[in-house]
């Protein structure tokens, strides 16, 4: 899957897989989530936990309690720099700083929360996870950063696509009648492009007669992509 993200609403992506596409599977690919276990000190999950997940740039906030597991989930977040805090009765509150949410997503959270004593916050710096245990996948991530500064032939944005492993340029000459905003055909793990499909903002962008994404987004208006393949 690559997701696009235009003037920060916008997204583009690709989905490769042998299966077809599911709805659940097109809401995910434009929203991110976050997750986690709430515990104590001693390794005891605290259920009913207040969770908040704030956006920190737009300051909005979202909240969640914890299961009778300790355990949390927060959906349809938009790709985002986040704070979660927690809060339960008799526990300090705890935060952790600066989770980002890409576009189909889902940073783990964990927090511990101490037995109050004195009222005091214990505040944890996020960061990138050891290993991706929420899902079978092989993605790439291109921030905004990188669109802007790694080299790009012809300034194509779906070049960026040849960024993810087993991905070949096949290159077959349709012509601009067939493909007017010159789309790379690429094929991923030795598919062809009728295999590869991409969505734009949750919807269908692939040409199902050359395989090719129909809407190419400009270079400069683009600032996040996710290539995503599974089996």
């Amino acid at each position: 899957m690559q997701s696009f993200k235009l003037n920060k609403l916008l997204y583009l992506a690709i989905l490769v897989w042998l299966a077809p596409l599911t709805p659940s599977a097109l809401a995910q690919a434009v929203y991110g989530s976050i997750f986690g276990t709430i515990t104590d000190n001693t390794g005891a999950v605290v259920p009913n936990a207040q969770i908040t997940v704030t956006d920190i740039a737009k300051g909005t906030a979202v909240q969640a309690q914890s299961d009778a597991s300790g355990d949390y989930r927060v959906q349809h977040l938009i790709p985002d720099s986040y704070r979660v805090d927690v809060e339960a009765p008799g526990f300090s509150k705890s935060t952790t700083d600066n989770v980002v949410v890409y576009a189909d997503t889902s940073p783990k959270v964990d927090l511990q929360l101490s037995v109050a004593g004195t009222t005091n916050t214990v505040t944890v710096s996020s960061g990138a996870p050891l290993l991706q245990t929420d899902r079978a996948e092989v993605s790439t991530i291109l921030n905004a950063r990188a669109v802007e500064n790694l080299p790009n032939f012809n300034r194509n944005f779906t070049s960026f696509e040849l960024l993810t492993p087993g991905t070949s340029f096949i290159g077959w000459s349709v012509g601009e009648a067939n493909n007017p905003q010159r789309s790379q055909q690429i094929e991923v793990n030795g598919q062809l492009p009728f295999a590869t499909g991409y969505e734009l903002d949750g919807t269908d962008n692939q040409d199902p007669i050359i395989g090719v994404a129909v809407i190419n987004p400009n270079l400069d208006a683009t600032s996040e992509m996710k290539v995503t393949s599974q089996n």
